[in-house]
Protein backbone atom coordinates (compact mmCIF):
# COMPACT_ATOMS: atom_id res chain seq x y z
CA UNK A 1 0.00 0.00 0.00
CA UNK A 2 0.95 3.45 -0.16
CA UNK A 3 0.12 6.82 1.16
CA UNK A 4 -2.91 6.39 3.66
CA UNK A 5 -4.45 9.68 2.46
CA UNK A 6 -2.82 10.49 -0.84
CA UNK A 7 -2.88 7.42 -2.56
CA UNK A 8 -5.08 5.03 -0.46
CA UNK A 9 -5.41 1.92 -3.25
CA UNK A 10 -3.79 -0.88 -3.12
CA UNK A 11 -0.57 -1.51 -5.23
CA UNK A 12 0.42 -4.74 -6.76
CA UNK A 13 4.50 -4.92 -7.32
CA UNK A 14 5.46 -6.40 -11.10
CA UNK A 15 8.87 -6.60 -10.53
CA UNK A 16 11.42 -5.81 -7.11
CA UNK A 17 13.20 -3.59 -9.53
CA UNK A 18 9.73 -1.41 -9.87
CA UNK A 19 9.40 -1.11 -6.09
CA UNK A 20 11.11 2.06 -5.35
CA UNK A 21 9.34 3.85 -8.54
CA UNK A 22 5.94 2.24 -7.56
CA UNK A 23 6.10 3.39 -4.15
CA UNK A 24 6.90 6.60 -4.72
CA UNK A 25 4.16 7.50 -7.32
CA UNK A 26 2.35 5.90 -4.33
CA UNK A 27 3.52 9.16 -2.34
CA UNK A 28 5.99 7.12 -0.27
CA UNK A 29 9.67 7.88 -0.21
CA UNK A 30 10.65 4.06 0.60
CA UNK A 31 14.35 4.71 0.54
CA UNK A 32 15.71 6.34 4.42
CA UNK A 33 18.70 8.04 3.25
CA UNK A 34 16.73 9.56 0.32
CA UNK A 35 14.16 10.94 2.76
CA UNK A 36 16.19 12.32 4.64
CA UNK A 37 17.88 14.31 2.15
CA UNK A 38 14.59 15.52 0.65
CA UNK A 39 14.11 16.77 4.68
CA UNK A 40 17.13 19.11 5.20
CA UNK A 41 17.27 20.49 0.72
CA UNK A 42 13.35 21.49 1.63
CA UNK A 43 13.83 22.89 5.01
CA UNK A 44 17.17 24.56 3.65
CA UNK A 45 15.64 26.05 0.80
CA UNK A 46 12.09 27.11 2.92
CA UNK A 47 13.73 29.13 5.53
CA UNK A 48 16.52 30.62 2.86
CA UNK A 49 13.13 31.99 1.31
CA UNK A 50 12.76 34.00 3.91
CA UNK A 51 15.88 34.83 4.52
CA UNK A 52 16.85 32.90 7.56
CA UNK A 53 18.73 29.42 8.02
CA UNK A 54 18.13 26.14 9.83
CA UNK A 55 19.59 25.51 12.86
CA UNK A 56 21.69 22.66 12.49
CA UNK A 57 20.03 19.34 14.29
CA UNK A 58 21.14 15.75 12.84
CA UNK A 59 19.21 14.15 15.60
CA UNK A 60 15.82 15.52 15.04
CA UNK A 61 16.46 15.09 11.52
CA UNK A 62 16.59 11.45 11.97
CA UNK A 63 13.74 11.65 13.66
CA UNK A 64 11.61 13.49 11.23
CA UNK A 65 13.05 11.00 9.28
CA UNK A 66 11.50 8.34 10.76
CA UNK A 67 7.98 10.03 11.51
CA UNK A 68 7.00 10.43 7.61
CA UNK A 69 6.77 8.96 3.78
CA UNK A 70 6.11 11.69 1.99
CA UNK A 71 7.83 15.16 3.49
CA UNK A 72 6.28 18.14 2.67
CA UNK A 73 7.83 20.81 4.23
CA UNK A 74 6.14 24.70 5.64
CA UNK A 75 7.37 27.72 7.68
CA UNK A 76 5.21 28.83 10.85
CA UNK A 77 5.71 31.76 12.50
CA UNK A 78 6.46 32.37 16.43
CA UNK A 79 4.24 35.21 18.19
CA UNK A 80 6.56 37.93 18.69
CA UNK A 81 5.80 38.09 22.59
CA UNK A 82 7.43 34.51 22.89
CA UNK A 83 10.92 35.57 21.09
CA UNK A 84 11.36 37.07 24.68
CA UNK A 85 12.00 33.41 26.16
CA UNK A 86 15.56 32.45 26.44
CA UNK A 87 16.34 30.74 22.93
CA UNK A 88 16.85 27.39 24.40
CA UNK A 89 13.25 27.21 25.43
CA UNK A 90 11.86 27.95 22.24
CA UNK A 91 14.03 25.35 21.04
CA UNK A 92 13.88 22.79 22.76
CA UNK A 93 10.01 23.24 23.23
CA UNK A 94 9.64 23.27 19.71
CA UNK A 95 11.84 20.35 19.43
CA UNK A 96 10.75 17.81 22.13
CA UNK A 97 6.77 18.33 21.57
CA UNK A 98 6.56 19.28 18.28
CA UNK A 99 9.51 17.80 16.27
CA UNK A 100 9.90 21.79 14.54
CA UNK A 101 13.06 23.13 13.20
CA UNK A 102 14.55 26.32 14.52
CA UNK A 103 15.82 28.86 12.30
CA UNK A 104 18.14 31.71 12.78
CA UNK A 105 19.14 34.98 11.14
CA UNK A 106 22.82 35.05 9.43
CA UNK A 107 24.20 36.53 12.65
CA UNK A 108 23.11 33.55 14.73
CA UNK A 109 20.53 34.97 16.23
CA UNK A 110 17.20 32.61 16.79
CA UNK A 111 14.31 33.76 13.72
CA UNK A 112 10.84 34.07 15.08
CA UNK A 113 10.25 31.37 12.50
CA UNK A 114 9.82 27.76 12.31
CA UNK A 115 10.34 24.27 9.94
CA UNK A 116 7.38 21.85 10.23
CA UNK A 117 7.46 18.86 8.53
CA UNK A 118 4.05 17.53 6.99
CA UNK A 119 3.34 14.28 5.74
CA UNK A 120 1.06 15.44 3.16
CA UNK A 121 0.12 17.34 0.68
CA UNK A 122 -3.00 19.31 1.23
CA UNK A 123 -5.07 21.49 -1.72
CA UNK A 124 -4.73 24.74 0.78
CA UNK A 125 -0.63 24.75 -0.36
CA UNK A 126 -0.34 23.67 3.98
CA UNK A 127 -2.11 27.17 5.13
CA UNK A 128 -4.07 24.94 7.75
CA UNK A 129 -1.46 22.95 8.74
CA UNK A 130 0.44 25.76 9.68
CA UNK A 131 -2.03 27.77 11.22
CA UNK A 132 -2.60 24.33 13.30
CA UNK A 133 1.36 23.68 13.97
CA UNK A 134 1.19 27.73 15.11
CA UNK A 135 -1.75 27.32 17.30
CA UNK A 136 -0.53 24.14 19.26
CA UNK A 137 3.16 25.85 19.19
CA UNK A 138 1.39 29.16 21.15
CA UNK A 139 -0.34 26.94 23.81
CA UNK A 140 3.29 24.76 24.49
CA UNK A 141 5.13 28.59 24.71
CA UNK A 142 2.39 29.89 26.83
CA UNK A 143 2.68 27.37 29.37
CA UNK A 144 6.63 28.12 29.08
CA UNK A 145 6.30 31.72 29.52
CA UNK A 146 4.22 30.65 32.60
CA UNK A 147 7.08 29.03 34.03
CA UNK A 148 9.59 30.90 33.09
CA UNK A 149 7.78 34.16 34.98
CA UNK A 150 6.78 31.97 38.16
CA UNK A 151 10.48 30.68 38.35
CA UNK A 152 11.93 34.26 38.37
CA UNK A 153 9.85 35.27 41.31
CA UNK A 154 12.08 33.91 43.44
CA UNK A 155 15.93 33.71 44.08
CA UNK A 156 16.62 30.40 43.31
CA UNK A 157 18.31 30.21 47.08
CA UNK A 158 14.79 29.79 48.07
CA UNK A 159 14.52 26.42 46.57
CA UNK A 160 17.38 24.92 48.89
CA UNK A 161 14.68 23.40 51.36
CA UNK A 162 12.52 21.54 48.28
CA UNK A 163 15.66 19.95 47.44
CA UNK A 164 15.42 17.56 50.99
CA UNK A 165 12.08 15.62 49.69
CA UNK A 166 14.24 14.75 46.52
CA UNK A 167 16.41 11.43 47.34
CA UNK A 168 19.58 11.73 45.17
CA UNK A 169 19.74 7.78 46.00
CA UNK A 170 18.52 5.92 48.94
CA UNK A 171 21.81 5.22 50.39
CA UNK A 172 23.48 8.23 49.21
CA UNK A 173 20.72 10.93 50.65
CA UNK A 174 18.85 13.54 48.99
CA UNK A 175 19.78 16.06 46.63
CA UNK A 176 20.06 18.40 50.08
CA UNK A 177 22.79 16.61 51.48
CA UNK A 178 24.43 16.59 47.70
CA UNK A 179 24.81 20.45 47.00
CA UNK A 180 25.74 20.14 51.20
CA UNK A 181 28.92 18.13 50.33
CA UNK A 182 29.31 19.62 46.79
CA UNK A 183 29.87 23.07 48.93
CA UNK A 184 32.56 21.80 51.50
CA UNK A 185 34.24 20.45 48.71
CA UNK A 186 33.99 22.74 45.92
CA UNK A 187 35.06 24.89 48.58
CA UNK A 188 38.53 22.83 49.04
CA UNK A 189 38.63 22.19 44.98
CA UNK A 190 39.18 25.79 44.69
CA UNK A 191 42.49 25.94 46.52
CA UNK A 192 44.02 23.74 43.58
CA UNK A 193 42.21 25.99 40.94
CA UNK A 194 43.96 28.61 39.70
CA UNK A 195 42.24 31.91 39.49
CA UNK A 196 39.26 30.17 41.41
CA UNK A 197 37.48 31.97 44.86
CA UNK A 198 36.47 30.03 47.52
CA UNK A 199 33.45 31.79 48.64
CA UNK A 200 31.85 32.02 45.20
CA UNK A 201 32.91 28.30 44.77
CA UNK A 202 30.79 27.48 47.77
CA UNK A 203 27.78 29.81 47.27
CA UNK A 204 27.84 28.12 43.14
CA UNK A 205 27.92 24.54 44.75
CA UNK A 206 25.34 25.29 47.26
CA UNK A 207 22.74 26.75 43.88
CA UNK A 208 24.13 24.18 41.79
CA UNK A 209 21.24 21.99 41.93
CA UNK A 210 18.11 24.42 43.12
CA UNK A 211 16.93 24.83 39.19
CA UNK A 212 15.92 21.11 38.85
CA UNK A 213 13.08 22.08 41.45
CA UNK A 214 11.52 24.44 39.14
CA UNK A 215 8.62 24.61 36.77
CA UNK A 216 11.06 24.93 33.46
CA UNK A 217 12.94 22.38 34.55
CA UNK A 218 10.43 20.15 35.31
CA UNK A 219 8.79 20.48 32.31
CA UNK A 220 12.11 20.39 29.97
CA UNK A 221 14.22 18.36 31.99
CA UNK A 222 16.99 18.81 29.34
CA UNK A 223 17.57 22.60 30.64
CA UNK A 224 18.79 21.44 33.92
CA UNK A 225 22.08 23.94 34.68
CA UNK A 226 21.26 26.43 31.85
CA UNK A 227 17.59 27.33 33.48
CA UNK A 228 19.87 27.84 36.39
CA UNK A 229 22.25 30.16 34.92
CA UNK A 230 19.42 32.35 33.67
CA UNK A 231 17.37 32.49 36.93
CA UNK A 232 21.02 33.00 38.84
CA UNK A 233 21.62 36.27 36.53
CA UNK A 234 17.76 37.50 36.87
CA UNK A 235 18.29 37.31 40.55
CA UNK A 236 21.52 39.27 40.75
CA UNK A 237 23.86 36.57 41.11
CA UNK A 238 27.63 37.19 39.95
CA UNK A 239 28.29 36.02 35.71
CA UNK A 240 30.91 33.80 37.27
CA UNK A 241 28.24 32.08 39.66
CA UNK A 242 25.33 32.17 36.96
CA UNK A 243 28.01 30.01 34.72
CA UNK A 244 29.32 27.40 37.28
CA UNK A 245 25.26 26.20 37.57
CA UNK A 246 25.35 25.95 33.84
CA UNK A 247 28.50 24.28 33.50
CA UNK A 248 28.96 22.37 36.28
CA UNK A 249 27.17 18.94 34.30
CA UNK A 250 29.97 19.30 31.79
CA UNK A 251 31.67 17.39 29.62
CA UNK A 252 28.40 15.47 28.87
CA UNK A 253 30.56 13.34 26.57
CA UNK A 254 33.41 12.95 24.60
CA UNK A 255 32.67 15.87 22.37
CA UNK A 256 30.93 17.91 24.71
CA UNK A 257 33.48 21.20 25.56
CA UNK A 258 35.12 21.34 28.79
CA UNK A 259 34.40 24.21 31.05
CA UNK A 260 37.03 26.54 31.46
CA UNK A 261 36.20 29.56 33.75
CA UNK A 262 37.90 28.62 37.52
CA UNK A 263 34.45 28.73 38.98
CA UNK A 264 32.89 26.15 37.08
CA UNK A 265 36.08 23.59 36.87
CA UNK A 266 35.71 23.52 40.57
CA UNK A 267 32.41 22.93 40.96
CA UNK A 268 32.30 20.54 38.22
CA UNK A 269 35.08 18.48 39.77
CA UNK A 270 33.35 18.72 42.90
CA UNK A 271 29.73 17.17 41.71
CA UNK A 272 32.29 14.43 39.57
CA UNK A 273 33.90 13.47 41.76
CA UNK A 274 31.39 13.22 45.06
CA UNK A 275 29.22 11.64 42.50
CA UNK A 276 31.98 8.57 41.58
CA UNK A 277 33.00 8.28 45.57
CA UNK A 278 29.58 7.50 47.01
CA UNK A 279 28.39 4.91 44.18
CA UNK A 280 31.43 3.24 44.73
CA UNK A 281 31.51 3.30 48.20
CA UNK A 282 27.72 1.40 47.86
CA UNK A 283 29.26 -0.98 45.36
CA UNK A 284 27.11 0.15 42.34
CA UNK A 285 29.89 -0.17 40.15
CA UNK A 286 29.81 0.00 36.26
CA UNK A 287 29.81 -3.30 35.02
CA UNK A 288 30.84 -4.14 31.51
CA UNK A 289 27.30 -3.88 30.25
CA UNK A 290 25.40 -1.86 32.57
CA UNK A 291 26.11 1.50 34.04
CA UNK A 292 23.00 3.27 35.22
CA UNK A 293 24.56 5.83 37.29
CA UNK A 294 26.51 7.23 34.11
CA UNK A 295 29.39 7.00 35.58
CA UNK A 296 32.07 6.03 33.18
CA UNK A 297 30.80 9.62 32.07
CA UNK A 298 31.68 11.13 34.91
CA UNK A 299 35.43 9.53 35.15
CA UNK A 300 35.74 10.72 31.85
CA UNK A 301 34.76 14.59 32.64
CA UNK A 302 36.97 14.32 35.84
CA UNK A 303 39.95 13.47 33.49
CA UNK A 304 39.13 16.15 30.69
CA UNK A 305 38.85 18.54 33.19
CA UNK A 306 41.91 17.60 34.62
CA UNK A 307 43.88 17.43 31.33
CA UNK A 308 42.28 20.14 29.50
CA UNK A 309 42.31 22.82 32.12
CA UNK A 310 45.73 21.70 33.69
CA UNK A 311 44.40 21.42 37.26
CA UNK A 312 47.40 19.94 39.96
CA UNK A 313 44.97 17.58 41.63
CA UNK A 314 45.85 15.03 43.89
CA UNK A 315 43.14 12.41 43.07
CA UNK A 316 43.46 9.80 46.20
CA UNK A 317 43.16 12.96 48.50
CA UNK A 318 40.08 14.76 46.65
CA UNK A 319 38.57 11.27 46.60
CA UNK A 320 39.58 10.56 50.69
CA UNK A 321 37.92 14.01 51.19
CA UNK A 322 34.53 13.48 49.36
CA UNK A 323 34.04 9.72 51.03
CA UNK A 324 34.67 11.90 54.71
CA UNK A 325 32.15 14.05 53.61
CA UNK A 326 29.51 11.32 53.49
CA UNK A 327 27.19 11.30 56.19
CA UNK A 328 25.64 7.95 55.99
CA UNK A 329 26.08 4.58 57.14
CA UNK A 330 27.59 1.14 55.18
CA UNK A 331 30.51 2.93 53.29
CA UNK A 332 32.86 0.75 51.60
CA UNK A 333 36.09 1.97 53.73
CA UNK A 334 37.73 5.45 52.26
CA UNK A 335 41.38 3.65 51.71
CA UNK A 336 39.76 0.99 49.95
CA UNK A 337 37.15 3.11 48.06
CA UNK A 338 39.99 5.97 46.73
CA UNK A 339 41.73 2.47 45.23
CA UNK A 340 39.29 1.71 43.38
CA UNK A 341 38.04 4.78 41.90
CA UNK A 342 41.83 5.21 40.86
CA UNK A 343 42.01 2.30 38.92
CA UNK A 344 38.91 2.98 37.28
CA UNK A 345 39.98 6.29 36.29
CA UNK A 346 42.98 4.46 35.33
CA UNK A 347 41.18 2.56 33.05
CA UNK A 348 39.25 5.37 31.37
CA UNK A 349 42.61 7.19 31.07
CA UNK A 350 43.70 4.56 29.14
CA UNK A 351 40.95 4.97 26.42
CA UNK A 352 41.46 8.72 25.98
CA UNK A 353 45.50 8.14 25.77
CA UNK A 354 44.96 5.13 23.48
CA UNK A 355 42.85 7.38 21.53
CA UNK A 356 45.60 9.53 21.03
CA UNK A 357 48.01 6.65 19.98
CA UNK A 358 49.84 6.27 23.69
CA UNK A 359 50.30 2.35 24.82
CA UNK A 360 48.33 1.21 27.59
CA UNK A 361 51.29 -0.35 29.38
CA UNK A 362 52.81 2.97 29.41
CA UNK A 363 50.06 4.19 31.45
CA UNK A 364 51.01 1.26 33.95
CA UNK A 365 53.93 2.24 33.73
CA UNK A 366 53.83 6.19 34.59
CA UNK A 367 51.13 5.26 37.62
CA UNK A 368 53.37 3.50 39.54
CA UNK A 369 56.45 4.48 40.32
CA UNK A 370 58.68 2.73 42.44
CA UNK A 371 57.03 -0.07 42.14
CA UNK A 372 53.78 0.46 43.82
CA UNK A 373 50.29 -0.83 43.31
CA UNK A 374 49.04 0.91 39.98
CA UNK A 375 46.44 3.35 42.38
CA UNK A 376 49.16 3.60 45.41
CA UNK A 377 51.62 5.39 43.22
CA UNK A 378 50.99 8.93 40.74
CA UNK A 379 47.68 10.08 41.06
CA UNK A 380 48.14 13.91 39.79
CA UNK A 381 47.10 12.95 36.20
CA UNK A 382 48.69 16.14 34.96
CA UNK A 383 51.90 15.08 36.05
CA UNK A 384 51.29 11.80 35.22
CA UNK A 385 50.62 12.72 31.15
CA UNK A 386 54.33 14.21 31.43
CA UNK A 387 55.63 11.09 32.83
CA UNK A 388 54.04 8.87 30.05
CA UNK A 389 55.33 11.36 27.22
CA UNK A 390 58.64 11.42 28.60
CA UNK A 391 58.64 7.58 28.80
CA UNK A 392 57.30 6.73 25.43
CA UNK A 393 60.29 9.00 23.52
CA UNK A 394 62.91 7.18 26.27
CA UNK A 395 61.70 3.81 24.75
CA UNK A 396 61.60 4.96 21.16
CA UNK A 397 65.16 5.23 21.51
CA UNK A 398 67.98 2.81 21.05
CA UNK A 399 69.18 3.42 24.74
CA UNK A 400 65.77 3.52 26.35
CA UNK A 401 65.03 -0.10 24.23
CA UNK A 402 67.82 -1.44 25.41
CA UNK A 403 67.81 -0.49 28.85
CA UNK A 404 64.14 -2.63 29.23
CA UNK A 405 66.08 -5.27 27.78
CA UNK A 406 68.60 -5.04 30.53
CA UNK A 407 66.04 -4.45 33.49
CA UNK A 408 64.31 -7.74 32.83
CA UNK A 409 67.41 -9.91 32.45
CA UNK A 410 68.03 -8.25 35.60
CA UNK A 411 64.67 -8.81 37.26
CA UNK A 412 64.49 -12.12 36.30
CA UNK A 413 67.68 -12.81 37.93
CA UNK A 414 67.05 -11.23 41.51
CA UNK A 415 63.33 -12.61 40.83
CA UNK A 416 64.68 -16.13 40.47
CA UNK A 417 67.59 -16.12 43.08
CA UNK A 418 65.24 -14.54 45.77
CA UNK A 419 62.61 -17.15 45.61
CA UNK A 420 65.53 -20.38 44.82
CA UNK A 421 67.01 -18.66 48.48
CA UNK A 422 63.77 -17.37 50.61
CA UNK A 423 65.18 -14.40 50.98
CA UNK A 424 65.26 -10.74 49.34
CA UNK A 425 68.27 -9.17 48.11
CA UNK A 426 67.33 -5.43 48.35
CA UNK A 427 70.14 -4.83 51.15
CA UNK A 428 72.57 -2.01 49.62
CA UNK A 429 75.52 -3.15 47.70
CA UNK A 430 78.65 -3.36 49.77
CA UNK A 431 81.27 -1.26 47.29
CA UNK A 432 84.15 -2.85 48.89
CA UNK A 433 83.12 -6.21 47.78
CA UNK A 434 82.85 -5.07 44.25
CA UNK A 435 86.11 -7.30 42.15
CA UNK A 436 85.35 -6.76 38.64
CA UNK A 437 86.03 -3.49 36.86
CA UNK A 438 82.65 -3.58 35.39
CA UNK A 439 80.86 -4.36 38.06
CA UNK A 440 82.29 -1.25 40.36
CA UNK A 441 81.86 0.70 37.28
CA UNK A 442 77.84 0.04 37.25
CA UNK A 443 77.61 0.47 41.03
CA UNK A 444 79.03 4.08 40.27
CA UNK A 445 76.68 4.77 37.26
CA UNK A 446 73.67 3.68 39.30
CA UNK A 447 74.89 6.29 42.26
CA UNK A 448 75.61 9.07 39.30
CA UNK A 449 72.12 8.34 37.84
CA UNK A 450 70.25 8.37 41.02
CA UNK A 451 72.24 11.44 42.19
CA UNK A 452 71.18 13.51 38.63
CA UNK A 453 67.57 11.85 38.24
CA UNK A 454 66.25 12.77 41.97
CA UNK A 455 66.50 16.70 41.27
CA UNK A 456 64.54 16.30 38.11
CA UNK A 457 61.92 13.83 39.05
CA UNK A 458 61.37 16.45 42.23
CA UNK A 459 61.15 19.08 39.15
CA UNK A 460 58.98 17.20 37.49
CA UNK A 461 61.20 17.06 34.58
CA UNK A 462 60.74 13.74 33.61
CA UNK A 463 62.60 13.76 30.33
CA UNK A 464 66.02 14.82 32.29
CA UNK A 465 65.35 12.05 34.39
CA UNK A 466 65.08 9.70 31.73
CA UNK A 467 68.25 11.50 30.04
CA UNK A 468 69.79 10.71 33.09
CA UNK A 469 68.64 6.30 32.73
CA UNK A 470 69.76 6.26 29.29
CA UNK A 471 73.62 6.54 31.13
CA UNK A 472 73.29 3.19 32.11
CA UNK A 473 73.68 1.99 28.93
CA UNK A 474 76.87 1.07 28.58
CA UNK A 475 77.87 0.39 31.92
CA UNK A 476 74.58 -2.47 31.92
CA UNK A 477 76.10 -3.80 28.90
CA UNK A 478 79.54 -4.41 30.32
CA UNK A 479 78.24 -6.00 33.22
CA UNK A 480 76.28 -8.27 32.05
CA UNK A 481 78.48 -9.46 28.95
CA UNK A 482 82.01 -9.80 31.17
CA UNK A 483 80.39 -10.12 34.91
CA UNK A 484 79.21 -13.97 35.85
CA UNK A 485 76.54 -13.26 39.10
CA UNK A 486 76.37 -17.23 40.40
CA UNK A 487 79.42 -17.29 41.26
CA UNK A 488 80.48 -19.81 44.11
CA UNK A 489 81.72 -17.74 46.22
CA UNK A 490 78.49 -16.82 48.50
CA UNK A 491 79.15 -13.06 49.46
CA UNK A 492 80.03 -12.19 45.54
CA UNK A 493 77.13 -13.96 44.27
CA UNK A 494 75.15 -12.17 47.01
CA UNK A 495 76.38 -8.92 46.29
CA UNK A 496 76.20 -9.13 42.83
CA UNK A 497 72.63 -9.69 42.80
CA UNK A 498 72.04 -6.76 45.15
CA UNK A 499 73.62 -4.71 42.39
CA UNK A 500 70.77 -6.19 39.69
CA UNK A 501 68.56 -5.38 42.90
CA UNK A 502 69.41 -1.80 42.19
CA UNK A 503 69.34 -1.50 38.95
CA UNK A 504 65.82 -2.66 38.99
CA UNK A 505 64.75 0.30 41.66
CA UNK A 506 66.74 2.76 39.94
CA UNK A 507 64.59 2.23 37.25
CA UNK A 508 61.47 1.45 39.00
CA UNK A 509 61.85 5.15 40.57
CA UNK A 510 60.53 6.77 37.39
CA UNK A 511 58.45 4.32 36.37
CA UNK A 512 57.61 0.64 37.15
CA UNK A 513 59.38 -0.62 34.23
CA UNK A 514 57.80 -4.23 35.23
CA UNK A 515 54.57 -2.98 33.63
CA UNK A 516 55.60 -2.81 30.28
CA UNK A 517 54.79 -5.16 27.63
CA UNK A 518 56.87 -6.75 24.67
Amino acid sequence: VGHRFLAPAAITLTTGADYRAQMAAARVVVDRAERRARIVEAAAAAAAAVGLSVVDDPGLVDEVTGLVEWPVVHVGTIDPPFMALPPEVLTTSMRTHQKYFATEHPDGRLAPRFIVVANTETDDGGAAVVAGNERVLRARLSDARFFWDQDRKAPLRNNLSALRSIVFHARLGTLFDKVTRLEALAGSLAARVPGCDETLARHAAILAKTDLVTGMVGEFPELQGLMGRYYALAGGEPAAVADALADHYRPLGPTDRCPTAPLSIAVALADKLDTLTGFFAIGEKPTGSKDPFALRRAGLGIIRLVLETRCRLGLRAAVTEAHGLYRVHGLAPAQAVADEVLAFLADRLKVVLRDRGVRHDLIDAAFAPAGAAPTGGEDDLVRLLARVEALGAFLASDDGANLVIAYRRASNIVRIEEKKDSRGYGDPVAIEGLAEPEERALAAALGEVTAAATPCLAAEDFAGAMAALARLRGPVDAFFDRVTVNVDDPALRANRLRLLSEIRATLNRVADFSRLEG
